[in-house]
């Protein structure tokens, strides 16, 4: 039972700690607090449990190593403190949306961040009749054995 309780306490200890080290410190520079709130485009309500990513981008455009993930809140809602001024690639998943993906430059103390998730689009085949998926109305052709007037 001992054991237990140590190895938990040992974790609770540790759990911070893990987030700091996938942090890059950018020599003490100024940080920023960065608000996160996620809801659904069709109706604005919340999106809980989403995964929002975190990745630094170089100047030159490339993503660099490291990182960190946050869970949103049953509010759609994450924060975190101590992100260095820069740019920060935002990527956004949750079950049954589209994955969001977008480049954010960070010049403030204070960031809030709205990301509205779509739902998945149906896929675009060639084979589909995409006349009626257009709302126009479709011509009908003569039936070949009608006959002529005269």
């Amino acid at each position: 039972m001992n054991r237990i309780l140590v190895a938990a306490f040992a974790l609770a200890l540790l759990a911070p700690a893990s987030l700091a080290v996938g942090q890059k410190d950018k020599d003490e520079g100024p940080s920023s607090w960065i608000y996160f709130t996620v809801v659904k485009e069709d109706n604005g309500k919340p999106v809980r449990n989403a995964a929002v990513i975190l990745h630094p981008v170089a100047d030159s455009g490339k993503q660099e190593r490291g990182g960190l993930e946050l869970k949103t809140d049953p509010d759609g809602k994450t924060n975190i403190d101590g992100i260095p001024y820069g740019k920060l690639r935002i990527q956004v998943l949750a079950h049954g949306f589209q994955t969001y993906g977008e480049d954010f430059d960070i010049d403030k103390s204070k960031t809030e961040i709205a990301i509205k998730l779509k739902r998945p689009q149906g896929q675009f085949s060639v084979y589909d009749d995409h006349a009626q998926d257009s709302g126009a109305p479709k011509q009908a052709s003569p039936p070949t054995d009608a006959k002529k007037p005269n």
